[in-house]
């Protein structure tokens, strides 16, 4: 059974309290407080006026970084892939070739 606990968070001087499983606890307190750093950053920028205009811009630029950081990944697991079938065929060469001699 998976029994979760209301945690209080702190986002711009503003207390919150989440449900969360005890295990993921940690993560949800590091997660508010990059979104509070995030959101304080972007209101002494003085561009964006009223907390829920900080909350949007904020949550935009989340999720730009989690869509890029995804891209990369997936960018990277090609490379990887195509790496690994490279070094195959680069394999069989060599052993090909010290199969004839």
């Amino acid at each position: 059974m998976n029994t979760s606990d209301n945690v209080t968070i702190l986002v711009l001087d503003k207390e919150y309290q989440v449900n969360c499983p005890p295990d993921q606890r940690d993560a949800l307190r590091r997660a508010a407080f990059e979104l509070d750093q995030r959101m304080r950053a972007i209101r002494q920028s003085g561009n964006v006026i009223g907390l829920e205009r900080i909350a949007i811009m904020a949550a935009l630029n989340l999720s730009y970084d989690l869509l890029d950081t995804q891209q990369r990944a997936s960018e990277s697991e090609a490379h990887s892939e195509s790496l690994e079938r490279l070094d195959h065929k680069v394999f069989q060469a060599l052993q090909a070739l010290s199969h004839e001699n």
